[in-house]
Protein backbone atom coordinates (compact mmCIF):
# COMPACT_ATOMS: atom_id res chain seq x y z
CA UNK A 1 0.00 0.00 0.00
CA UNK A 2 1.38 3.32 -1.10
CA UNK A 3 2.28 6.26 2.01
CA UNK A 4 -0.72 8.90 2.17
CA UNK A 5 -0.05 12.11 0.77
CA UNK A 6 1.27 14.55 2.80
CA UNK A 7 -0.60 17.93 3.08
CA UNK A 8 2.80 19.34 1.78
CA UNK A 9 2.46 17.02 -1.53
CA UNK A 10 -0.87 17.87 -1.46
CA UNK A 11 -0.30 21.80 -1.66
CA UNK A 12 1.97 21.34 -4.20
CA UNK A 13 -0.20 19.18 -6.65
CA UNK A 14 -3.21 21.64 -6.29
CA UNK A 15 -0.73 24.75 -6.87
CA UNK A 16 0.12 22.72 -10.16
CA UNK A 17 -3.16 21.69 -11.04
CA UNK A 18 -4.13 25.49 -10.05
CA UNK A 19 -1.25 27.25 -12.44
CA UNK A 20 -0.64 29.03 -9.01
CA UNK A 21 1.53 29.21 -6.32
CA UNK A 22 2.00 27.10 -3.38
CA UNK A 23 0.95 30.14 -1.06
CA UNK A 24 -2.85 30.59 -2.95
CA UNK A 25 -3.30 26.96 -3.16
CA UNK A 26 -2.26 26.60 0.38
CA UNK A 27 -5.32 29.44 1.55
CA UNK A 28 -7.45 27.78 -0.88
CA UNK A 29 -7.22 24.38 1.15
CA UNK A 30 -6.92 25.65 4.19
CA UNK A 31 -10.66 27.72 3.37
CA UNK A 32 -12.10 24.58 2.11
CA UNK A 33 -10.90 22.81 5.55
CA UNK A 34 -12.34 25.66 7.40
CA UNK A 35 -15.82 25.05 5.83
CA UNK A 36 -16.57 21.60 5.78
CA UNK A 37 -15.23 21.70 9.70
CA UNK A 38 -17.77 24.57 10.58
CA UNK A 39 -20.54 23.10 8.62
CA UNK A 40 -19.84 19.21 9.85
CA UNK A 41 -19.64 20.03 13.76
CA UNK A 42 -22.36 22.38 13.46
CA UNK A 43 -24.43 19.27 12.40
CA UNK A 44 -24.63 19.45 8.85
CA UNK A 45 -22.96 18.00 5.84
CA UNK A 46 -20.41 19.09 3.03
CA UNK A 47 -20.91 17.44 -0.47
CA UNK A 48 -17.68 16.77 -2.40
CA UNK A 49 -18.68 16.09 -6.20
CA UNK A 50 -16.82 13.37 -7.57
CA UNK A 51 -15.03 12.42 -4.07
CA UNK A 52 -18.11 12.24 -0.94
CA UNK A 53 -20.36 13.32 1.23
CA UNK A 54 -19.04 14.30 4.79
CA UNK A 55 -21.61 14.37 7.55
CA UNK A 56 -21.97 14.18 11.51
CA UNK A 57 -23.77 10.60 13.29
CA UNK A 58 -25.16 10.97 16.52
CA UNK A 59 -24.91 7.22 18.20
CA UNK A 60 -26.89 6.47 21.02
CA UNK A 61 -25.67 5.20 24.43
CA UNK A 62 -24.60 1.65 24.73
CA UNK A 63 -22.59 -0.65 26.04
CA UNK A 64 -19.13 -1.46 25.78
CA UNK A 65 -16.25 -3.93 26.74
CA UNK A 66 -12.99 -2.77 27.97
CA UNK A 67 -10.49 -5.59 26.08
CA UNK A 68 -8.07 -5.48 28.87
CA UNK A 69 -10.54 -6.72 31.73
CA UNK A 70 -13.36 -7.49 29.72
CA UNK A 71 -15.60 -5.43 31.85
CA UNK A 72 -18.57 -4.11 30.57
CA UNK A 73 -19.10 -0.41 30.92
CA UNK A 74 -21.52 2.06 29.49
CA UNK A 75 -20.77 4.30 27.29
CA UNK A 76 -22.11 8.07 26.84
CA UNK A 77 -24.00 8.73 24.13
CA UNK A 78 -21.60 10.67 21.30
CA UNK A 79 -21.17 12.16 17.56
CA UNK A 80 -19.18 10.39 14.95
CA UNK A 81 -17.82 11.75 11.41
CA UNK A 82 -18.52 9.64 8.41
CA UNK A 83 -17.76 10.04 5.26
CA UNK A 84 -19.76 7.91 2.23
CA UNK A 85 -17.54 7.65 -0.86
CA UNK A 86 -19.30 8.71 -4.39
CA UNK A 87 -19.91 6.12 -6.77
CA UNK A 88 -17.38 7.81 -9.17
CA UNK A 89 -14.43 7.85 -7.01
CA UNK A 90 -15.57 3.63 -6.40
CA UNK A 91 -15.43 2.97 -9.97
CA UNK A 92 -12.72 5.04 -10.87
CA UNK A 93 -10.78 3.10 -8.30
CA UNK A 94 -12.48 -0.29 -9.45
CA UNK A 95 -12.06 -0.21 -12.69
Amino acid sequence: MAKPMTKTQLVAALADEMGSDKKSASAALDGVIAIITREVSGGGAVTLPGIGKIYCRERPERMVRNPATGEQIKKEADKVVKMTIAKALKDSVNG
